[in-house]
């Protein structure tokens, strides 16, 4: 059983938000604890949860900083490196591939060329 506070869908009291809601405030959890839990119930399912945090608890959004920027321009660029060829494949490469669409099916490459 939970001791946090459950309500229903669209039924939540002022001052709780999610943190997709948090974000659009500009604003972050900051370091609390999830407050209350939000309950959408679903016919042959169990109910859709979202949790939810006090807005006079959360903190602002921390800046974007140069080289935080730098680092996240790194890693989305390492994203489009294909391990096996080595190229930018122009795209970010899918997990569920793990390579470029060249390399993962050479055949039908090798059948359009």
């Amino acid at each position: 059983m939970s001791a946090l506070p459950v309500y229903r869908w669209r039924l939540a009291p002022d001052g709780y938000a999610t943190r997709r809601q948090l974000r659009a405030a500009g604003l972050r959890p900051g370091g609390q604890g999830v407050a209350a839990q939000l309950e959408r119930p679903r016919r042959r399912r169990g109910p859709l949860v979202a949790y939810l945090y006090r807005i006079d608890l959360a903190k602002p959004v921390r800046p974007m900083t140069a080289g935080r920027r730098a680092a996240l321009a790194k890693a989305n660029a390492a994203r489009r490196i294909c391990p096996q060829c080595g190229t930018d494949a122009g795209y970010v490469i899918p997990t569920s591939l793990g390579t470029c669409v060249p390399c993962n099916s050479p055949s039908t490459t090798a059948r359009s060329a």
